[in-house]
């Protein structure tokens, strides 16, 4: 028996960011800036989605003349479908919107600028 475990502040921010581009590619140092979190948390998570089936991955193909390919990443149908279920739990949210950290930075229901591919 699988146990269903609730996904961490940060997970959940990297999906709604990812979600909130759906058919859009990211590259991970995008999500980083984006979202205010270090590449040692972010790049462990997308793997860990991707695995799971709910990011889709690519290597971009005409990256700029001296430049390697990069990694890209997009939420995969499985992926958008674990967004729209995941709790949103609003009372918590605002409870940790005053804390400092991780939690509170990354407040469920915050805005999230849109960045450019």
């Amino acid at each position: 028996m699988t146990r269903a475990r609730r996904p961490s502040p940060q997970t959940i921010a990297v999906l709604d960011a990812l979600a909130a581009k759906a058919s859009d590619w990211s590259h991970g140092y995008d999500l980083c800036r984006m979202l205010g979190l270090k590449a040692g948390t972010v790049y462990p998570i997308l793997m860990r989605l991707a695995d799971r089936g709910l990011v889709e991955t690519a290597w971009e193909e005409d990256p700029p003349p001296g430049r390697p390919p990069r990694h890209l990443y997009r939420l995969s149908a499985a992926g958008a479908e674990h967004v729209r279920g995941l709790p949103r739990p609003e009372a918590a949210a605002s409870r940790r919107a005053g804390r400092s950290g991780v939690a509170g930075r990354l407040a469920i229901g915050r805005e999230l600028p849109g960045a450019g591919t």
